[in-house]
């Protein structure tokens, strides 16, 4: 199979599951939550993935008042922050990282400014300068409000912005703001993303004079 080009003049990335992966953390944070809320974990864990905590919450227990549910999305946020046992990079991001660094980018991610931190610097991963994190928004993915929001602070149209997404939330919300998508992992590969890889080991970066990227996505 041929490789798939897309051009772009910016990059916007999610976080966990596309840059970093924290399945494991979010995984035994979650589990004990809908333990305690008399979920089943296993339903439970299906909707968590690319949202802000407390909208997890209002989608599994929709009667519940949403003042509880961001009072307890502050104890979620400050469990997961604490807890880095087994967050490492996605395949092929450090090299990724390092091939946009010069490249206008930013993250887009439904974790807080303390979340992200946490999360990048466990991998080892760089922090890009320009983020939008859960502080800066007021609606989560799938909304599209952090992606126009990061296309905005680096200045350019959502046209010209591609995507780096892992959740079903997160791949509407980038289409909701009028932006290509690559999908990103296991969870990505049913959602038609405009192209899919397994990690960024399949992605290489090309910068022209013009200031376009050129994004080569390698067939699996």
């Amino acid at each position: 199979m041929p490789a798939t080009v897309l051009e772009a003049r910016a990059l916007l990335l999610d976080m966990d599951g596309t840059l970093v992966n924290s399945d494991a953390v979010v995984e035994r944070c979650w589990r004990r939550w809908a333990t305690a809320q008399g979920l089943d974990p296993v339903a439970a864990l299906k909707v968590v993935h690319g949202r802000q905590g407390y909208a997890t919450m209002a989608a599994l227990l929709p009667d519940r008042p949403m003042e509880q549910n961001y009072a307890e999305n502050r104890i979620m946020l400050a469990e997961e922050t604490a807890d880095t046992d087994g967050v490492v990079p996605i395949g092929g991001a450090p090299a990724f990282m390092a091939s946009i660094a010069a490249l206008p980018h930013a993250l887009v991610t439904s974790a807080d400014e303390a979340l992200a931190q946490a999360r990048m610097t466990a991998a080892a991963l760089p922090m890009p300068e320009t983020r939008v994190t859960a502080e800066m928004v007021g609606a989560s993915k799938p909304d599209p409000e952090g992606f126009l929001k990061g296309a905005a602070e680096l200045g350019f149209d959502p046209a010209d912005c591609i995507v780096f997404e892992d959740s079903e939330a997160g791949i509407a919300a980038g289409r909701a703001a009028g932006m290509r998508v690559v999908g990103v992992g296991p969870r990505a590969a049913a959602l038609s993303p405009d192209a899919h890889v397994e990690d960024l080991t399949q992605l290489r970066v090309e910068a022209g004079a013009d200031g376009s990227i050129r994004l080569i996505v390698d067939a699996a």
